[in-house]
């Protein structure tokens, strides 16, 4: 029989809550077809929200041989900068670190999209944003 453990609040044993999602890259919106690319991660408790991207590059050529890679690693680095803060957020720069992820994960029929918002428990949301590359990407 497994054992099914709730947290409730206090009961985290020093662990913040965090959300996630992946970044999808979508070659061809009428089908539907995506590869992930990416992942966003916001701790509100540590006023943290980062984004670590990989592409593979012969999983989206093999959804569309015409893909234009270059500007997929353009809008990578650019959902990377806008996590980052400072003037590579641009217009964002001034936002915090809640409302920038907000508007990384509101959904949008372009190329690049966020998937759906799952939560989890941390004490490292840097280190929880590799982990889920390294899980859910790579």
């Amino acid at each position: 029989m497994n054992e099914r453990h709730i947290t409730r609040a206090g009961q985290g044993g020093g662990r913040d809550v965090f959300e996630y999602a992946l970044l999808r890259v979508v070659p061809r919106i009428e089908r539907g077809e995506c590869v992930n690319a990416g992942v966003l991660v916001y701790c509100r408790a540590q006023a943290y929200v980062g984004a670590r991207t990989h592409l593979d590059e012969a999983r989206l050529l093999a959804l569309d041989p015409h893909a234009d890679v270059a500007g997929v690693r353009a809008a990578l680095r650019a959902v990377e900068g806008v996590c980052a803060g400072g003037e590579a957020a641009g217009q964002a720069a001034g936002d915090d670190a809640g409302r920038r992820f907000g508007w990384l994960i509101a959904p949008r029929s372009t190329i690049l999209q966020p998937g759906p918002v799952h939560t989890g428990l941390t004490v490292d949301p840097l280190a929880e944003t590799e982990r889920l590359l390294d899980l859910l990407v790579r």
